[in-house]
C-alpha cells in the first residue's frame, strides 16, 4: 500500500526540474557545519535522476560547499500547497566541479545564469555596493551538488485523515512505515 506513496514522491520530484511553476522546482536546503547550527536556504531543483538523487547548482565558493565538506549530510524540505503534500529528505550531499560535469550542466544554462557564477566575490561576501559587483570574464565557480536521500518523509494533509508515511533506503529498496501524523 505504501508503495503508491514512494511512487508520487517520484512523480512529483520529476515534475520539479521540468514543469516552471511545479512547488517542488525551489526546495529548502539545510546543512550543518562545524559550527553546529543549522544553515537553510532555497535552491533551485536541476534533476532528478531514476533512483532520486536530486541536482542544484552552487558556487563552489559558498557556504553550502564549506557545510557539505565538513559534514555530508544534509536535509530538504519541499512542500507542495494545492496538494498539502510535505516531503523532507535526508541525505548524503557530494558536489563535483570537475570539467566534464561542468560542462555537461554549465551549457544548459542561459547567459543571465552563468553570470551568477562570475562574480569576483564569493557568495556572502561584504559588498558596499550591489551596483559595482564586478564579475570574471574568463573563468567561473560553478559547480553541481548531487544528494542520494536515505530517509523520505512523506506527509499529506487529507480528510479524513492524514497520511504520513517514513520510507527508508536500505540497500537498494525503499522500506516504508506508517507514522502517526
Amino acid at each position: 500500500m505504501a508503495t503508491v506513496y514512494l511512487q508520487e514522491i517520484r512523480e512529483e520530484l520529476q515534475k520539479g526540474p521540468t514543469e516552471k511553476d511545479h512547488p517542488f522546482r525551489f526546495f529548502t536546503f539545510s546543512t550543518v557545519g562545524l559550527d553546529q547550527v543549522a544553515r537553510l536556504r532555497t535552491v533551485v531543483l536541476r534533476d532528478v535522476s531514476k533512483d532520486l538523487k536530486l541536482t542544484f547548482y552552487t558556487d563552489r565558493r559558498s557556504k553550502k560547499i564549506t557545510h557539505i565538506k565538513e559534514n555530508k549530510r544534509v536535509s530538504l524540505l519541499l512542500y507542495h500547497p494545492t496538494k498539502l503534500l510535505q516531503l523532507k529528505i535526508e541525505g548524503t550531499a557530494t558536489y563535483k566541479d570537475d570539467e566534464a560535469t561542468k560542462e555537461k550542466y554549465w551549457s544548459k544554462l542561459d547567459t543571465y545564469a552563468k553570470k551568477q557564477y562570475t562574480t569576483s566575490r564569493s557568495p556572502g561576501s561584504n559588498l558596499i555596493n550591489p551596483q559595482n559587483l564586478e564579475y570574471l570574464s574568463e573563468e567561473n565557480h560553478f559547480c553541481i551538488v548531487e544528494i542520494t536521500p536515505y530517509k523520505i518523509e512523506y506527509l499529506k494533509l487529507s480528510q479524513p485523515n492524514h497520511i504520513r508515511v517514513r520510507f527508508s533506503k536500505v540497500g537498494i529498496q525503499w522500506e516504508s512505515e506508517y507514522l502517526v501524523p
